[in-house]
């Protein structure tokens, strides 16, 4: 509570809130993207980012038609994020993958979890746009780890602020992964938390190559990653179980 110029009161609420800065890394989403930001419409003082990197489906018309900054970059999640970064004006971050949408009050929940003492960094719990009760067991596991290993990753839409951001180099320029290890880094520097309120996140990955394989596959790219099997080697061989499906290095998704 502060007192104006006049003599009244003046409630927290009503002093301005630091800029949320959006990052969107994006390649042919152009059908997932209008959903994604139309969820953004309603919040304070926000900037949006999305970063182009090489669409050939109108990604970029339409992220500017609908309000957002769009800049271009070189292929590769950690790669447009990072570019994404060093543009974004205000003093929080939030990346966000664009088939995931945002819940109501977003903007909110992330001011008040970074003002939480020792929080260094946060994110959303997860949830999957699908009615199979496998899905369920997906996110019930998800949520499980975020809340007691603080360790979200990339899909939970993970926040924090610039400063952190740079101290820390920003995303390790990795083909996958650079969600999961800056996770890592910011746990050594305090508390990862994780909001109330969740996400919602596209299911096509688990639609595409099943719920037991995909699974299987993320937790097998995270033991060989901490067994210190070369980044390149696990994304190549991610690419080739996918098959047809985009990977975390092509789809930036």
């Amino acid at each position: 509570m502060k007192t104006s110029a006049t003599g009244t009161l003046k409630t927290d609420q009503t002093l301005p809130q630091p800029t949320i800065s959006i990052v969107i890394p994006a390649l042919n989403e152009a059908s997932s993207l209008p959903l994604v930001l139309e969820a953004l419409q309603a919040a304070a003082n926000v900037e949006v980012i999305v970063v182009d990197g090489g669409s050939a489906d109108g990604t970029a018309e339409v992220a500017r038609a609908m309000g957002a900054k769009v800049v271009k970059s070189a292929r590769g999640r950690s790669r447009q994020q990072n570019q994404g970064a060093k543009i974004a004006k205000g003093p929080i971050l939030l990346f966000l993958h664009a088939d995931t949408c945002l819940p109501q009050g977003f903007d909110q929940a992330i001011r008040q979890t970074l003002a939480e003492p020792g929080v260094v960094a946060g994110a959303f719990q997860l949830a999957i746009d699908s009615p199979r009760l496998g899905l369920r067991w997906v996110e019930w596991g998800v949520n499980l780890r975020s809340r007691y290993l603080h360790m979200p990753y990339g899909d939970q839409a993970i926040f924090l602020t610039a400063e952190t951001f740079h101290q820390l180099g920003g995303f390790p320029d990795l083909p996958m992964m650079e969600d999961f290890e800056l996770v890592r880094r910011l746990g050594q520097l305090g508390k990862v938390a994780i909001a109330p309120s969740a996400v919602v996140t596209s299911d096509r990955r688990w639609r595409s190559l099943g719920i037991l394989r995909t699974t299987l596959a993320n937790q097998a790219m995270i033991v060989g990653y901490l067994l210190g099997v070369d980044p390149y080697k696990l994304a190549r061989w991610y690419r080739r179980l996918g098959k047809g499906y985009a990977s975390p290095i092509d789809s930036c998704s």
